[in-house]
């Protein structure tokens, strides 16, 4: 009966080690997966940071680049048609 004891408190020794160590990885894990996220993001708000200065630089004429010309074009549509929206909207209260 002492062997039968014996062996369950070693296949619970084994057992906790196991999950310890499956624990550790996850947590590990998830701490890399979260650091990560936290760079992209930081990329994210730097690609918007560019995508604006290269904006105010087509706006002022110093874009020579056509790809980012016909970007900038683009948006600059959509701010008008914005604008005309708004305006559609503003007849609609009254304003």
């Amino acid at each position: 009966m002492s062997d039968f004891f014996s062996e369950l408190g070693k296949k619970f020794t084994e057992t906790a080690d196991i999950v310890g160590k499956k624990t550790t990885e996850i947590l590990d894990t998830e701490k890399f997966k979260s650091q990560i996220r936290t760079l992209e993001r930081a990329n994210e708000r730097d690609y918007i940071d560019i995508g604006k200065k290269i904006y105010e630089k087509f706006r002022e004429n110093e874009i020579q680049d056509m790809d980012c010309v016909e970007l900038c074009e683009a948006i600059e549509k959509r701010e008008e048609s914005i604008a005309d929206i708004q305006k559609e909207i503003a007849k609609i209260k009254g304003e």
